[in-house]
């Protein structure tokens, strides 16, 4: 392993690390914007996963994280269910046009959400809607990683305070990328020579998170709204960009 490629590791984190610490999601498509130009592919999704999970264990130990368990229990029960159905279907699926989908569905979602003055408020489907909301994320995380734009874009529009939608997003995370870790130590995928790296990640992670943390706690709901819908569309953009070309190409 070369030095640049240490370099490129950890700038990736602590940049990923910071946006993370702020929003509460989005370490695996931040960082992905470094990692993927130089960095194999499968040692990518690793470093993301565990860079993501090193951040909101950092965030979840640094301080108190109140959050109301009969809220959250939902999205968690559905992600839970949803991420071995995403994982059957990634061999299975048409990766390419599944990720172009859901980048489009965010790209023309989320700025229109941006523009609009006053947010319609979605209260039907109670814990029911949360659930699929969850199990919607599982699925995302198991064919792709990218298990918070749904389940954050669902909180946007239920108009959760950002105390509440943060919460809720960082425990959901949480317990996604704590699975999806466990399940790429049991297949094998975490190699001994990876070791280094993920040293490298956690280190890079630690104080950004911090840093973001802190920024988030000084902002206000409307930029915090702002904020995440920026993020979502962003994330649209890079699905959009990593799996067009490939289609394009058939």
């Amino acid at each position: 392993m070369t030095a640049s490629l240490y370099l490129i590791v950890a700038l990736g984190a602590v940049v990923a690390g910071f946006v993370q610490g702020l929003s509460g999601f989005a370490f695996g498509l931040v960082a992905m914007s470094f990692w993927a130009w130089s960095v194999d592919p499968q040692l990518a999704a690793v470093l993301s996963t565990f860079g993501a999970l090193a951040g909101q264990v950092i965030a979840a130990v640094s301080g108190r994280r109140r959050f109301d368990k009969a809220l959250l229990a939902p999205f968690v029960i559905g992600g839970l269910a949803g991420l071995p159905i995403g994982v059957w279907l990634l061999p299975r699926l048409d990766v390419p046009l599944f990720k172009a989908c859901l980048g489009g569905l965010l790209l023309v979602w989320c700025p229109a959400m941006l523009m609009a003055r006053n947010l319609p408020r979605v209260s039907a489907g109670g814990r029911a809607a949360d659930a699929i909301a969850g199990w919607l994320g599982g699925i995302c995380g198991g064919v792709g990683g990218f298990t918070g734009p749904i389940p954050t874009l669902w909180c946007t529009l239920r108009g959760f305070e950002k105390d509440v939608q943060r919460a809720v997003i960082q425990n959901f995370n949480l317990s996604m990328l704590a699975v999806a870790f466990s399940l790429h130590l049991g297949t094998g995928l975490v190699k001994l020579a990876m070791l280094p790296l993920l040293g490298i990640v956690a280190l890079a992670v630690l104080v950004p998170v911090l840093l973001g943390a802190r920024l988030y706690a000084g902002i206000s709901e409307l930029a915090f709204r702002r904020i995440v819908l920026s993020l979502l569309t962003v994330s649209g953009i890079a699905l959009l960009a990593s799996s067009v070309p490939v289609l394009l190409a058939r």
